[in-house]
């Protein structure tokens, strides 16, 4: 087997952080010579998401109408949506499946070897927002995770924190091996700099502590700006009443409020990564992130953090550096400087490593058999 003609699948949802990963990572792929099929589950893409697929060469887009295993109500749906992805991966002869949704691979089987990936998980999750122990109504889903995570032949988390918290919730012999998410900088317009904060995510998401930056945005002098949906399809949903919300932006609207160079807040207590956060330093955004784990791996000396249930250090962190201009752009430079680490080409090398070495060792194990 040729090096450049790995075929993969990966799924794919339309909804969070998950979909521009998996677009990124098949960019990126595409200059390894690796051609990807992405299943997406959930909700199908938007035409803006339909059109950024498009336009990347080796990527085939498959919208599967399968559940998403976190929207799911049983355990037999998610079987069953893992079953017809073994049955697409079969049909299109790949050489191995990526799962993003590592409860696919339970009790589903595929004839090539498969990875998973734990961008996110409800145990560590819940473990992280409620403190407790998960609500035996919805114990089967990270039920499933587990057992997907421990039949997966290679398992890859975003962060090391993360992996360690994986390992943990799951009870896995070792934790998840660490590859970091990267983006590539978005093309910024000429925007003079402004004074106001900004926060964007899924702030419906508890994790997400929305909460806590409408509080700051009631203490600050300047606007705080935030992007993103406030009702998921979960039902979950948050009202904001200070902060200023405005909604899914798309990728050039996003990047003209971050050319302004504003202060990028976020105040989560659950991020197995932080997509937003790299797409703010990316543009020389200074970073006020929460004290929790990931940020502190990877963005420790750039960022200026604060714990995430503190409002009024938040709101003392934001005047401080809006009123000092030299501190503000200092940070900023910081900021952009650690976010090239964190780029989608040494995601897609890694990956594509990773790739290599499991297809090998399943051909040679076959001729071995």
């Amino acid at each position: 087997m040729k090096e450049d003609a790995l075929r993969i699948l990966l799924t794919a949802d339309a909804v969070g952080g998950v979909w521009q990963y998996s677009l990124d990572l098949a960019r990126g792929l595409s200059v390894q010579g690796i051609e990807s099929i992405v299943a997406v589950l959930g909700p199908s893409p938007s035409k803006a998401q339909l059109k950024a697929a498009s336009g990347i060469e080796g990527l085939t887009l498959v919208d599967t109408g399968l559940p998403l295993d976190w929207l799911a109500r049983t355990r037999t749906s998610v079987r069953t949506a893992g079953e017809k992805i073994a049955k697409l991966a079969a049909g299109h002869n790949v050489d191995l499946v990526q799962l993003n949704a590592p409860a696919l691979a339970a009790e589903a089987r595929f004839g090539v070897p498969v990875v998973a990936v734990a961008h996110s998980c409800l145990a560590t999750w819940w473990a992280a927002v409620k403190g407790n122990d998960i609500d035996p109504v919805y114990k089967w889903r990270s039920d499933l995770a587990g057992e997907g995570l421990r039949k997966a032949d290679l398992v890859v988390a975003p962060s090391a924190a993360f992996a360690e918290a994986t390992r943990l919730a799951h009870q896995l012999e070792k934790a998840p091996v660490t590859v970091h998410n990267g983006r590539s900088p978005l093309p910024l317009p000429r925007v003079a700099p402004h004074d106001f904060a900004f926060t964007a995510g899924r702030l419906w998401d508890k994790g997400k502590n929305a909460a806590t930056l409408d509080r700051v945005a009631a203490r600050l002098a300047i606007p705080f700006y935030a992007a993103g949906p406030e009702r998921g399809p979960n039902g979950d949903s948050i009202e904001l009443l200070n902060a200023r919300p405005l909604g899914n932006l798309g990728e050039r609207e996003l990047a003209r409020r971050l050319a302004a160079k504003p202060v990028f807040v976020s105040a989560a207590i659950y991020e197995p990564f932080g997509l937003a956060a790299l797409e703010a330093a990316n543009a020389g955004c200074p970073l006020i992130l929460s004290d929790i784990p990931t940020f502190r791996e990877l963005w420790e000396g750039p960022a200026t953090f604060v714990d995430p249930m503190d409002h009024e250090g938040y709101a003392r962190a934001v005047s401080e550096i809006i009123g000092d201009e030299p501190l503000r752009a200092s940070l900023g430079k910081a900021a952009k400087e650690r976010a090239s680490r964190y780029t989608p080409e040494a995601m897609a090398q890694a990956m594509a490593g990773i790739y290599r070495k499991l297809v090998k060792s399943g051909a040679a194990a076959k001729v071995a058999a």
